[in-house]
């Protein structure tokens, strides 16, 4: 592909947008950019300094203060930096994604989230997944493709993940945790989530991971036709 597009990709919570993500792009030679993990590392530094979604103000200055990178990885995937510190890891329990999501409600802290990530897809070339992507960080992104599934089979896929990671959860409190971050994310008042008019829909359900690929490669296939 001689023209190096940035490729948006959106949907809910554990719909396996992270995995479809880093496959397209490895397979195109692009970099993979986890939009989700930079709220996750503002999250693990607001835990760590002891601020809530009620604190606004810290929230929003810590945010700006904080300098979060996301460092790419052969074969995918990118280690996540905060002031130097690899917090790859930690970022990723249930406690540290509820407070991402609560964080992201605050208009001025994604103020600052999507300028990052709109520097990071300057040059293009990129495959930047999230939940307002192509809606608010990438609009005139070439490619669009909105990733679901039904909520039961993001939890089934969620409590594997957490389980082979060595947390201790259970099955009905991810997908609580699901349906609850689904209506935080498509009600806030600042870049819900929803497809864009121009995304094309892809619904995971019963397909395997290289079936996903695959169709969403075709996608943008067809988009750069």
């Amino acid at each position: 592909m001689s023209h190096r597009a940035c490729i948006a990709i959106d949907g809910p919570v554990a719909a396996g947008k992270s995995t479809i993500a880093r496959i397209v792009a490895d397979r195109l030679g692009y970099t993979y950019i986890d939009s989700g993990a930079m709220y996750r590392a503002l999250a693990w530094a607001a835990q760590r300094e002891g601020i809530t979604r009620e604190d606004v103000a810290a929230a929003v200055a810590l945010a700006n203060a904080l300098d979060i990178r996301l460092l790419p990885q052969p074969g995918g995937g990118n280690r996540v930096m905060v002031d130097g510190m690899d917090v790859t890891d930690q970022i990723r329990t249930q406690g540290i994604g509820q407070l991402a999501s609560q964080l992201s409600e605050i208009a001025a802290v994604r103020q600052r989230m999507v300028a990052l990530q709109q520097g990071i897809a300057r040059a293009g070339g990129v495959v930047m997944e999230g939940r307002d992507i192509q809606t608010v960080v990438l609009p005139e992104a070439e490619v669009k493709v909105f990733l679901t599934a039904s909520a039961e089979e993001r939890a089934r896929r969620r409590h594997l993940e957490l389980v082979e990671r060595g947390f201790n959860a259970e099955y009905d409190d991810v997908l609580a945790e699901i349906k609850l971050r689904d209506e935080r994310d498509s009600k806030r008042e600042h870049s819900p989530l929803k497809a864009a008019p121009d995304a094309v829909l892809v619904n995971s359900d019963g397909l395997s991971i290289e079936e996903v690929v695959e169709r969403a490669l075709a996608i943008v296939e067809r988009r750069q036709g």
